[in-house]
């Protein structure tokens, strides 16, 4: 992965829609936030889209298409909890994303391989939002 894109990843805007409170901001190598915390609790959690993979635009009919197989995999398992998201960066892009709870980080990361991200957002509880590239 080049430095350029790289630095898109770290200086995106990662929102998760937060239910009559507005959207709360994730922030790389900050705290969870606070509106949130209740939310994660001890539990591992995620910050992951099926659009766009390996970083190339595609047409938003395709891109519709793998995040609703992304959310109708992440629905088959009870255990998780899945909240709305987006994410933006400089340049105008916006992806549809969702902040899953419960999730571990190994599971995270083959949904990431699977769906051909280069990046998604990873912590545990109220801990550190954590970068992770492929």
């Amino acid at each position: 992965m080049d430095e350029e894109l790289r630095q898109s990843y770290l200086h995106a805007t990662y929102r998760v829609r937060v239910c009559r409170r507005g959207a709360a901001i994730l922030r790389i190598g900050e705290p969870l936030p606070r509106v949130l915390q209740p939310l994660a609790g001890d539990r591992s959690w995620g910050f992951l889209t099926a659009w766009n993979p390996r970083s190339q635009r595609q047409q938003p009919q395709v891109n519709r298409a793998a995040q609703l197989r992304l959310v109708a995999e992440l629905r088959s398992d009870p255990a998780l909890d899945i909240h709305p998201a987006l994410g933006s960066g400089s340049g105008g892009w916006r992806e549809p994303s969702l902040w899953i709870v419960g999730i571990a980080a190994q599971a995270l990361a083959q949904l990431g391989d699977r769906y051909g991200q280069n990046a998604w957002l990873s912590g545990h509880g109220a801990g550190v939002v954590e970068l992770r590239l492929r």
